[in-house]
C-alpha cells in the first residue's frame, strides 16, 4: 500500500467502509426511492425503513448484495467478472482500471488490492438477467400498488408520487411501457383527467403523453372510451397549462393513423385545432402542435372534409389537385356543397381553377358534374368569376350548353352550366371580347344569342331563369346591348320574352322584367305593340307594378318597362286606362310622398317611373272629357306641381314640369267664362262708360280658375301672378 497512488488510495479506502451488514438493508430501499419518485436510478445510500416489514408492505423482493457493484454503490447493469472472481460493474471496473494505469501502477482488485495478471472482463450473462428479472418483479409490484394510489380517496400527493413513478419507469426503458399496460395502469390514469385537482389533470396529461410516446399498444389502450373526448374538452380550457399539455398528448396520439379517424369524429375536435392553429394570442409551441395535429389528421378524407367546412381548405385542394381521380371526384363533389365566403372563393379559384375546368372539359361525366357544381359555388363572386375566365371556363360552359346528341350533358348539368354562366356574365368582366370557338364568335354573336334565345324557349324552368340571367347580364353594359337588341329582333324572340311576365315562377319572372326593362330604351315600339297585341301581359305587368310588399327590383324594372314605352301612344295609354292603371299610380306616389312606403334602393326609379307614366294621361287631354275628369278627380295638377318641387331627382322634376306644361294648355278650355251683368243706362253719358270688373278672375286666362278645375298653374302657385 505504500506505493499507491493518493486517489487510489481514496478510493480503496472508500470500498472497505462499506458496512456490509447495512448493505443488505440500504439496497433494499432501491425501488421506494423509485416509488417516492425522488430517483430513476437503484442507488443504494440511504435507510428509512426496517427492510423486512418495509418489503412485506410493498409486496417487492430485498435487494441481494451480489446486485452491488462495490465501486459505484449502486445495482449493476452490465455485471463482469474480474481475474479475483469479484463482480463489478463494467464501466465502473474499466474506470479503475484506467486509474491504475494513469498512476502508473499494474492494475489490482479494488477489493483483495491483488495485482492481476490480466484485465481481462468476462460477463455475468446469469446475474444481469437475475438483476433483470428481479427489477421486473419488483417495478410490477410497485406498479400494482401505484394502481393502488390512483383510485378514488387517494392524497393528491399520493396520486402525484404515483404519476412521477409512471414517468421515471417509462422514461428509464421502454420495455417498462408495456409493464404499465399490462398492470392496467393505463385506464387509471385516464381517469385522473376527470380529477377535480388541476395539478393532478395536468400531471395525469403529461403522464400519459409519456406512456404514449412511440408506443401504438399504449396509444390504442389510452384511445378507448372516452378519452380522446376528454382530452380534446382541455383544449378550450382557460389554465395554459392544461391547454399546452393537451395539446402535445393529441399530437402523439394523431401520430397513429388509427386514433387519427377517432380524434376526427369527436365533435368541436378539429373546428378547436383550427381555432389553435391560426390564433395569433397562443403560445408558439401549442400553435405549431395544433398546425402539426391536423397534418396528421388531413389523412383522412372525413376530417379534410371538416377542416374544409371551418375555413381550412388547403388540404381539400390539394387533395383536389393530386389525389386519384376517385378522391378529386370526391373533393369537387364535396367543394360544390360548402358555403364560401367571398376570400375563400377566390383562394379556391387561384389555387384549383385551372384544375376544375380542365376537368370539366375533360373528365368523366360524374367528375364533369362534380366540376360543374364547385365553379358554380366559386364563380358566386365577381373577382373569383374573373379568375375562371383567365383558367378559360368561358368556351366550355357554352359548349355544354348548346352540344346536343350522344355527348349532350344531361339537363340537371345544363341547369349548372347556366347558373355558372349566369355567374361569369354577371362579373362585370369583358365576356364580348372571349372567342368561343375557332370562328371567332363570342357570347353576343348573333348565332350564339340565337342559340340562347332557343334554348330559353324550350326548356325547363331552370334553365330559362339562368339562361334570362344572362341575357339581362349582357344588355346590362352599353357595350354589348346593342347586339343583343340586334339577334332579339333578327329573332323574332320579343313575344316569347313577354310570355314571361305571366309565368308563376317567380324568379323567372323578375329576371323576364329585368331583362326586359334592359331592352325598352332601345326596342320601346316592339315592346309596346307586344305588350298589346298579346292578352294578359299588360295587366301582369300592371299587377307587379302595384304589389304591396315595399319596393322591390322587380317593381321597380316593372315600372322602368312602361316609362320607356312611347308617351304619345294613345292605344297604349287607353290600354292602362282600362286596367285601371293610374289610379294605382297615383296612390303609390302619394304614399312614398307621405312617407308610407318608406326606403330601399329602389325606391327612386320606382317613384321616376311612376311619374313617367302617370304623365302619360296629359299627352291625352284633348276632347277627352273622361280623362279631364280623372285628373280633376285626382287633382294631378297639385300632384305634378309637388313633384315639380322634390329635390334631387332631376328627372321627376323634368317629367312634372312637362306635365304640367300639357295640363296648363287646357286652362283656357276649362276655365269659367263670367258674363258682366248689363248696365242700366241713367242718361246718354252713362252707357259711354267702363264696363265694371268682375271680381276673382284669372288675370292670365280671364276667367273663373281654380287648381283642381281648371289646371291653373296661376292658382297654383307654381307661376308668379
Amino acid at each position: 500500500m505504500l506505493g499507491m497512488d493518493k486517489r487510489l488510495f481514496r478510493l480503496w479506502k472508500e470500498l472497505k467502509e462499506i458496512d456490509t451488514n447495512r448493505l443488505h438493508t440500504n439496497c433494499s430501499l432501491v425501488m421506494a426511492e423509485s416509488w417516492d419518485g425522488s430517483s430513476s436510478r437503484h442507488s443504494c445510500d440511504t435507510s428509512r425503513h426496517s427492510g423486512d416489514s418495509y418489503h412485506a408492505k410493498l409486496h417487492i423482493e430485498p435487494i441481494y448484495e451480489s446486485f452491488v457493484c462495490p465501486l459505484t454503490k449502486q445495482i449493476m447493469q452490465d455485471p463482469v467478472t474480474i481475474e479475483t472472481g469479484h463482480t463489478f460493474e463494467r464501466e465502473a471496473i474499466e474506470k479503475w482500471f484506467k486509474e491504475c494505469n494513469e498512476s502508473g501502477r499494474r492494475p489490482f482488485c479494488p477489493l483483495t488490492l491483488k495485482e492481476l495478471n490480466s484485465i481481462d472482463l468476462n460477463s455475468s450473462i446469469a446475474l444481469r438477467h437475475t438483476i433483470e428479472e428481479w427489477i421486473q418483479r419488483n417495478e410490477a409490484a410497485q406498479l400494482e400498488n401505484t394502481c393502488k394510489s390512483l383510485g378514488s380517496g387517494s392524497f393528491e400527493s399520493d396520486i402525484l408520487h404515483s404519476l412521477d413513478y409512471v414517468v421515471n419507469i417509462c422514461q428509464k426503458s421502454r420495455s417498462n411501457k408495456h409493464l404499465v399496460r399490462n398492470a392496467e395502469c393505463i385506464p387509471l390514469i385516464t381517469d385522473m383527467l376527470k380529477n377535480s385537482s388541476r395539478k393532478v389533470r395536468c400531471k395525469a396529461l403529461q403522464t400519459l403523453l409519456v406512456v404514449a410516446e412511440d408506443n401504438d399498444d399504449n396509444k390504442e389502450v389510452m384511445a378507448a372510451g372516452t378519452t380522446i373526448r376528454t382530452i380534446v374538452k382541455f383544449l378550450s380550457h382557460d389554465h395554459t397549462l392544461e391547454r399546452e399539455a393537451a395539446v402535445s398528448l393529441l399530437y402523439e396520439l394523431s401520430k397513429s393513423d388509427s386514433l387519427c379517424e377517432k380524434i376526427g369524429v369527436v365533435n368541436g375536435a378539429i373546428l378547436i385545432l383550427v381555432g389553435l392553429a391560426s390564433s395569433k394570442s397562443e403560445n408558439v409551441i401549442t400553435v405549431e402542435k395544433a398546425e402539426k395535429i391536423l397534418e396528421n389528421l388531413e389523412k383522412f378524407e372525413k376530417n379534410v372534409r371538416q377542416m374544409a367546412e371551418n375555413g381550412r381548405l388547403k388540404p381539400l385542394l390539394t387533395l383536389l389537385l393530386n389525389g386519384s381521380p376517385e378522391t378529386q371526384l370526391s373533393m369537387a363533389a364535396y367543394l360544390g356543397e360548402l358555403v364560401l365566403s367571398n376570400e375563400v372563393k377566390v383562394f379556391v379559384a387561384e389555387t384549383a381553377g385551372f384544375t376544375l375546368v380542365d376537368v370539366m372539359r375533360r373528365g368523366t361525366k360524374q367528375a364533369r358534374e362534380a366540376a360543374l357544381k364547385a365553379l358554380n359555388q366559386v364563380s358566386s363572386h365577381e373577382a373569383s368569376a374573373k379568375i375562371l375566365i383567365q383558367a378559360g371556363i368561358l368556351p366550355p360552359l357554352v359548349q355544354d350548353l348548346f352540344t346536343v346528341g350522344v355527348n349532350q350533358l344531361p339537363m340537371k348539368l345544363k341547369e349548372v352550366s347556366a347558373s355558372v354562366l349566369a355567374n361569369i356574365v354577371a362579373s362585370g368582366a369583358a365576356v364580348e371580347s372571349i372567342p368561343l370557338d375557332q370562328d371567332n364568335q363570342t357570347i353576343v354573336s348573333e348565332d350564339v344569342v340565337h342559340n340562347l334565345l332557343h334554348l330559353i324557349s324550350n326548356t325547363g324552368p331552370a334553365i330559362e331563369c339562368k339562361l334570362l340571367q344572362v341575357l339581362v347580364g349582357l344588355t346590362s353594359s352599353s357595350t354589348t346591348v346593342l347586339n343583343i337588341v340586334s339577334a332579339i329582333k333578327s329573332s323574332g324572340a320579343t313575344i316569347s320574352l313577354i310570355q314571361f311576365i305571366e309565368t308563376p315562377q317567380r324568379d323567372i319572372r323578375t329576371a323576364s322584367i329585368k331583362l326586359l326593362h334592359n331592352l325598352s330604351p332601345y326596342m320601346a315600339e316592339e315592346l309596346s305593340d307586344a305588350l298589346q297585341g298579346t292578352a294578359g301581359q299588360l295587366g301582369s305587368l300592371v299587377r307587379v307594378i302595384s304589389e304591396n310588399n315595399g319596393i322591390t327590383e322587380e317593381q321597380a324594372s316593372a315600372i322602368g318597362v312602361l316609362a320607356e314605352l312611347p308617351e304619345g301612344d294613345s292605344v297604349l295609354t287607353r290600354r292602362l286606362l282600362s286596367e285601371e292603371t293610374f289610379p294605382i299610380m297615383i296612390s303609390k306616389v302619394l304614399k312614398i310622398r307621405h312617407g308610407g312606403i318608406r326606403g330601399g334602393r329602389f325606391v327612386t326609379p320606382y317613384l321616376e317611373g311612376l311619374v313617367r307614366v302617370l304623365s302619360r294621361i296629359t299627352y291625352l287631354l284633348e276632347n277627352e272629357p273622361g280623362i279631364i275628369s280623372l285628373v280633376q278627380e285626382y287633382n294631378l295638377t297639385a300632384l305634378f306641381i309637388d313633384l315639380v318641387q322634390t329635390n334631387g331627382i332631376d328627372k321627376v322634376q323634368m317629367v312634372s314640369a312637362m306635365a304640367l306644361k300639357n295640363l296648363s294648355r287646357q286652362s283656357k278650355n276649362l276655365k269659367v267664362t263670367v258674363i258682366p251683368e248689363p248696365v242700366i243706362c241713367t242718361s246718354i253719358f252713362s252707357c259711354f262708360n267702363k264696363q265694371p270688373d268682375v271680381s276673382g278672375l284669372c288675370r292670365v286666362h280671364r276667367g273663373l280658375c281654380s287648381i283642381r278645375g281648371s289646371f291653373c298653374l296661376v292658382e297654383g302657385k307654381a307661376v308668379k301672378n
